[in-house]
């Protein structure tokens, strides 16, 4: 049974309750998390708290750095172990398992480099007079993490707001919460003071809510679907608390006539396979030229029925979905495309080892569906990839922007001046132009590229005027 990290204790909820932990490869429970409460949250705010004002808010950056660099090295040192951990509660195959482990050292190893070089500026006055601005922590920072992605978003989110000097409770989804605890363990053994990381696990509506919801809460980082995060931003308003988003999306592919193909399907499909395609950067929207719409379904038709599906720890090309809800969420995107009429060019397999109870779902191409189709609007979160053919580049851009907000788009196309203008005038948080990495990849974390200015995000920003003499 694991228990909460609080104060770098082992802290039984106050419930009295657990959930249970479940291995989607098999469906069958294999430990048990806290069922953490208000009460819960409280405690691990207020250790926050006494941190801050007793230890943390005295520690130099570079006192900061050293911290994270050490946890960042140890993160290093257990890879195996947490890639372990990642597979059995995650169901991801073990090597993209341990590219999640090892994303999460870069991220600790960057935000310890960076811990030191935040900096304001100095602004023009009036004769006699200085003025600058400061960069200063929020002070306790509550961050509420999806299942997806969970290693990945502890390390931009929680270490960007330990390097910027604040404190965290950290309240992790319940499917994904195994890992973050061993983390929260080794940041304790390589010298966390006491009360800089909290983790409260539990169920988003009591958990989850009450961290929201709470007044010690200075600064809130959410991670997870829009419809959770009104939910959030409206708990956060109560006490007037900044938060931080980061939402889904559908994520997108354009290939071009003049494109690499032997460079981009291979990317193409790795990119809808990474963890079974429940990620934001699985661009599951595939927008193909009509000259070559025809050979790119034929090749990748063939790389889709090569793929093979498994338990995570016969690190298969896909693993099992998270949950059965999942699972039966992307079925109900299947039955809605079989309804319609909508064509399935190929499908993987899930080999014969595969438990019955496990999450499983083939991954699947399908072709020529309708631009108003769900399909291509929602996110699906599961290993389906739907293609159609456009006729120029302003039929593809007006077909990429009709969506909502896509967090990340590839572009394959040979032409540079075509690369920018539509870089420039893609709805997208990131645009990968010939390449788009696959997990474990440099460069793969979304928003890698805004590091900085995630640091800057768990900061206020203080102007201070000097009068001379």
């Amino acid at each position: 049974m694991q228990l909460n990290h609080i104060g770098n204790a082992s802290i039984p909820s106050s419930s009295g309750k657990t959930i249970s932990v479940i291995d989607p490869s098999c469906g069958e429970m294999f430990d048990d998390i806290q069922r953490g409460n208000a009460n819960d949250i409280d405690a691990a705010v207020r250790s926050a708290r006494d941190c801050l004002s007793l230890v943390w808010s005295q520690l130099s950056a570079a006192e900061r750095g050293r911290l994270l660099l050490r946890l960042s090295n140890s993160v290093a040192e257990h890879a195996d172990e947490l890639a372990h951990l990642v597979q059995r509660e995650s169901g991801r195959p073990a090597r993209q398992a341990r590219a999640d482990v090892l994303a999460l050292g870069r991220s600790l190893a960057f935000y310890a480099g960076a811990a030191d070089k935040l900096h304001g500026d100095t602004l023009a006055s009036l004769d006699g007079y200085s003025t600058m601005t400061w960069r200063e922590p929020h002070g306790v920072t509550g961050h509420i993490l999806a299942w997806n992605d969970a290693l990945r978003l502890f390390g931009r989110s929680v270490g960007a707001a330990l390097a910027a000097g604040n404190v965290c409770v950290v309240k992790p989804a319940e499917n994904a919460c195994l890992s973050m605890l061993r983390v929260a363990q080794l940041a304790a053994e390589t010298g966390f003071p006491a009360g800089a990381l909290n983790i409260v696990t539990g169920y988003g509506l009591e958990a989850g809510d009450a961290l929201a919801r709470h007044p010690g809460i200075d600064h809130l980082s959410f991670s997870g679907s829009p419809r959770v995060a009104t939910l959030v931003q409206q708990a956060a308003a109560e006490h007037h608390c900044p938060v931080t988003l980061v939402l889904g999306g559908k994520s997108s592919h354009i290939v071009f006539a003049d494109a690499d193909l032997e460079t981009a399907l291979p990317a193409i499909v790795s990119a809808i396979v990474q963890n079974a395609g429940q990620s934001r950067g699985a661009a599951s929207r595939l927008l193909v030229a009509q000259p070559i719409y025809d050979l790119v379904l034929q090749q990748l038709g063939e790389m889709f029925e090569a793929l093979r599906v498994g338990p995570a720890a016969m690190d298969l090309d896909v693993g099992p979905l998270i949950r059965q809800r999942q699972q039966q969420h992307v079925w109900d995107f299947l039955s809605d495309a079989h309804a319609d009429g909508i064509a399935m060019v190929a499908q993987g397999q899930i080999v014969d080892e595969a438990p019955e109870g496990g999450f499983y779902q083939a991954p699947t191409l399908l072709c020529d569906v309708p631009a108003g189709h769900r399909l291509m609007h929602e996110e699906i979160f599961g290993p389906v990839l739907c293609a159609m053919s456009f006729d120029d580049e302003a039929h593809a851009l007006a077909l990429i922007n009709t969506a909502p907000f896509g967090p990340t788009t590839g572009i394959w196309s040979r032409d540079g001046a075509l690369q920018l203008r539509l870089a420039r005038r893609i709805k997208s948080g990131q645009v990968f132009i010939n390449h788009y990495p696959a997990d474990g990849e440099p460069g793969s974390e979304p928003g890698g590229a805004g590091a900085l200015q995630a640091l800057h995000d768990f900061t206020t920003l203080k102007t201070v005027a000097v009068r001379h003499g």
